[in-house]
């Protein structure tokens, strides 16, 4: 039994986007109304919506509004679109979902009038959602056949209903073993630098009602040392032909010591994070982001003025590290290259996203 957690991080609303801005958590729920496809591009930007299915999704609907807005003549109309998923391919390179996303729906409104375009790519859009929503449920049921009884599980980040349009990837795994009294707590990393661990997991945990524990990310060795983690849950960005998975900066250090300490590392994710096109996690491009997320924490600055500072938003764990890979086809084990490929093969995700290249 899955359980539904009541979060609602996207909206559509008719001729507009309503998100959940995730930088007001956990102070206050604010909701933004998005109406064009710059506005969606600034919100993706700035992290006010996040996590690698979200941001697909949210882009999907950035392009409903680029065609809502877009002129009548086809050609022009078609331009207009190309233009607006050109703005958002740029806003996070890492999470190939919103390659994909936008892939799928430009190669839809291909061939259409405008008219028709607008209702085909807003259908679309609303089925990537369904989609979605039905694969974290697939996802959470396969994971949670992998946890033990009485389990503590450490997650690192965010990956559950605010990251995704349904309960969640790694989080909802937790969810289901949680609801078939498989889970004992959750130690949940604070995930410097932005804190997704402990401002969006730990309010999403919270509202659940599954418990858990907050820790900085450098105390993460500390319970691996002490036999109190039995399984790693994280989620992925995008992850390689290889198995190579690229997700929050810290994940590829939680997987060495959960190698280390013999605990299983399990990276769960749907089928549309799984890029063939890529071949390993050194071909996986790195977002660096701003110096500021490093230099401060929320208003208050935390280092001396005039210091380097390196900000890479996230890492890459080798496969040979990766016990499964837990998908809404269900769970992946080495060979990476062969049992990846299968499962793309059997599903409709034969479509690879090309990151803007035709």
């Amino acid at each position: 039994m899955t359980r539904t957690i009541p979060a609602e991080p996207l909206r559509w609303a008719g001729d507009r986007l309503i998100v959940l801005d995730q930088t007001q958590l956990p102070e206050q729920e604010v909701y933004l109304e998005l109406t064009d496809p710059e506005a969606v591009a600034r919100a993706i930007e700035q992290m006010q919506v996040r996590g690698a299915p979200l941001i697909g999704l949210t882009a999907a609907f950035g392009l409903v509004l680029a065609a809502l807005n877009g002129p009548e003549h086809p050609d022009l109309f078609r331009e207009a679109l190309v233009r607006a998923a050109d703005r958002l391919r740029r806003t996070r390179p890492t999470a190939v979902n919103l390659f994909r996303a936008l892939d799928r729906m430009l190669a839809l409104a291909g061939g259409l009038d405008p008219p028709g375009a607008r209702a085909a790519l807003l259908a679309e859009a609303e089925r990537l959602l369904a989609e979605d929503r039905q694969a974290t449920v697939r996802i959470a049921r396969f994971g949670a056949g992998l946890l033990p009884a009485g389990a503590t599980v450490l997650t690192h980040c965010n990956t559950g209903a605010l990251a995704t349009g349904g309960i969640g990837t790694a989080l909802g795994v937790i969810y289901e073993g949680w609801a078939r009294g498989k889970i004992r707590r959750v130690l949940v990393s604070e995930t410097r630098p932005q804190l997704q661990g402990a401002r969006l997991t730990a309010w999403e945990l919270k509202k659940a009602g599954v418990p858990f524990v907050l820790i900085t990310d450098s105390m993460a060795g500390y319970f691996f040392s002490r036999g109190e983690v039995d399984a790693v849950l994280v989620g992925a960005d995008r992850i390689a032909a290889s198995g190579d998975v690229a997700n929050k900066v810290g994940t590829y250090g939680l997987a060495v010591l959960a190698r280390h300490h013999g605990v299983p590392f399990y990276v769960a994710a749907p089928l549309s994070t799984v890029d063939l096109n890529t071949p390993s996690g050194a071909d996986i491009p790195i977002e660096h982001r701003r110096p500021e997320e490093v230099l401060f924490v929320g208003s208050c600055r935390v280092a001396p003025e005039a210091v380097e500072v390196a900000n890479p938003a996230f890492d890459v764990t080798p496969a040979e590290l990766v016990t499964a890979i837990i998908t809404d086809a269900g769970v992946l084990r080495p060979p990476y290259p062969e049992s990846l490929a299968l499962a793309v093969q059997k599903t409709d995700g034969t479509r690879q996203p090309t990151n803007g290249r035709r």
